[in-house]
């Protein structure tokens, strides 16, 4: 019975791919104390459909496809906050993590040394320490064999639940208290009974009003009103202030009048409050102060949903495909401002294919360039790297000219899901047979190598970080998980610190991170192998 499924198995690779896939996603949904694989569980059981089907192998460059889909679709996402990162605290937060990440590096190939393992297997045991895929397709480029794909096999459970751990028992030690998670946005009305000067407009209040505060609208002898910056204020007149801190509404309220709440949003019958879904790519990585709208509907953005988070309409905010825009417009022009901005849910999973086929053509060229390195030879980004770094500066620029390079979320996780599925499963499939044969020998010698390489990594962060320098808690969570890399550490950690920058600070290291690990494999590997 068994032979039968091996030799279908075996025979059949698009039948095993399949298969690979839905039990590994069923597999990493398995949970036991808050831990699951998640995809990572796609590698294990490629690796045991390719042990029992010896015939098995998937040819072609599927797997390196997944890769670079994967990749393409972190760097579009992250992009925007990698570049912040690169200044102010991020820059400090970035040497830490490349410091870890390098000292991981050299527990690694130390102990491979005294311990006599093959260079190979080590590269792939400090990528799976690292849960890094592109490190790990680097390291087989460079190594030339498939012996990377055992390191990591092997050492990739502890590589994500490891970095749990410690931020588990860090917490617990140093006990942090979290700031509440910012709101973004906030509404209040404000009834005018004093004003700086006779005829003061309402352009006049706008410029005196306190940073991250909007007039959206006026309410003036009995009818609600667009703000127009040459309207005439009065006393009794009400405003209808849009801030990004609550403070900001009492603030404008204690230089005006008092807050007087309802006297706008009772009265519906001139203005009406209305959600719509971004879904046009024109209006995408545009700044709002230069968002074309129909000249013949007056509109006022109150405010835009993004994801799970309510952003205050600042000038200079760009919309993406899939938000939600609250705003203010008449009732009779509620259908052509519906036209304007497309309003379909589709667009929270569409994107552009040029756009992305370009960045990825673009991607894949840089990866070919060769890169000089004095006493190594040259290295490349390879598609490890030269697809991650394009994806980063499309995702910076966001658009150009008539293109539009972002996607909505929904849509980057459904494309960097599948292609690290696709990715995973290749080589799980591929080295199914090796792996066995390894395990069986040096297997438990690895995983203690792999155990020091992401201690070391984990604990220089955290204490170094906290104690040394004063990272703030969150800020600190944030940097960890990106030096590692798995998403499940970086869920943890947003679970842990009830704030936004653990998510901020992940984006800011992770991208960094994966190239440093894509250019050390590669310098090691080449050192070793006189590449």
């Amino acid at each position: 019975m068994m032979a039968s499924i091996s030799e279908l198995i075996g025979t059949q690779p698009i039948l095993a791919l399949f298969l690979v896939i839905g039990l590994g996603y069923a597999m990493g949904q398995i949970r036991i104390w808050d831990f699951s694989l998640g995809v990572g569980a796609v590698l294990f059981v490629g690796l045991f459909i390719g042990a029992i089907a010896p015939k098995l192998q998937i040819a072609g460059p599927l797997g390196l496809v997944g890769l670079i889909m994967f990749l393409y679709a972190i760097g579009i996402l992250y992009g925007q906050q990698f570049f912040e990162g690169l200044s102010g605290p991020g820059r400090v937060y970035n040497v830490l993590a490349a410091g870890a990440v390098t000292a991981g590096l050299l527990v690694a190939l130390g102990l491979g040394a005294v311990f006599q393992v093959k260079v190979g297997h080590t590269l792939g045991i400090f990528a799976g320490s690292m849960v890094s895929t592109a490190a790990l397709q680097a390291a087989i480029d460079t190594i030339g064999n498939r012996d990377p794909s055992i390191g990591y096999s092997v050492t990739y459970p502890f590589g994500v639940i490891g970095p749990i751990l410690c931020l588990y028992f860090m917490t617990r030690r140093v006990k942090p208290v979290f700031p509440p998670r910012p709101v973004r946005f906030h509404m209040g009305e404000v009834t005018v009974e004093r004003l700086p000067a006779s005829g003061t407009t309402v352009g006049a209040v706008m410029a005196i009003l306190p940073d991250g505060v909007q007039i959206a609208g006026v309410r003036q002898e009995h009818r609600n009103l667009l703000p127009d910056a040459d309207l005439e204020l009065h006393p009794g007149d009400a405003l209808l202030i849009a801030a990004d801190r609550a403070v900001a509404v009492d603030e404008v309220a204690t230089a005006l009048g008092y807050v007087d709440r309802g006297r706008l949003a009772k009265d519906r019958a001139d203005l009406t409050y209305q959600r719509f879904f971004v879904s046009k790519a024109a209006l995408t990585g545009v700044k709002l102060a230069e968002l074309p709208l129909p000249a013949d509907v007056p509109i006022r953005i109150l405010h835009v949903r993004r994801y799970d988070m309510d952003l205050l309409a600042s000038p200079d905010l760009m919309l993406e495909l899939g938000d939600r825009v609250g705003l203010l417009v008449a009732p009779d022009d509620v259908a052509r401002a519906r036209a304007h901005f497309g309003d379909t849910l589709k667009a929270t999973a569409d994107f552009s294919y040029v756009s992305a086929g370009l960045g990825m053509v673009l991607g894949v060229l840089l990866g070919l360039i060769p890169v000089p390195v004095p006493g190594v030879g040259t290295v490349a980004l390879g598609i490890g790297g030269g697809p991650l770094i394009v994806a980063l500066i499309l995702g910076r620029l966001r658009r150009t000219g008539r293109l539009s390079w972002v996607m909505p979320l929904p849509a980057n996780i459904v494309l960097r899901n599948l292609g690290l599925t696709l990715f995973l499963a290749t080589v799980g499939i591929n080295s199914g047979q090796a792996f066995v044969a390894t395990v069986v020998q040096t297997g438990p010698l690895m995983l203690l190598i792999g155990v020091a390489v992401l201690l070391t990594t984990v604990a220089i962060v955290l204490l170094v970080g906290f104690y040394l320098l004063g990272i703030p808690y969150d800020d600190l969570l944030g940097v960890a998980s990106g030096a590692t890399g798995n998403p499940a550490i970086l869920a943890y950690s947003a679970h842990t610190a009830p704030t936004e920058r653990p998510d901020i600070c992940y984006a800011m290291i992770f991208p960094s991170m994966t190239i440093v690990k894509v250019f050390s494999v590669q310098i090691i590997g080449l050192l070793f192998t006189g590449g």
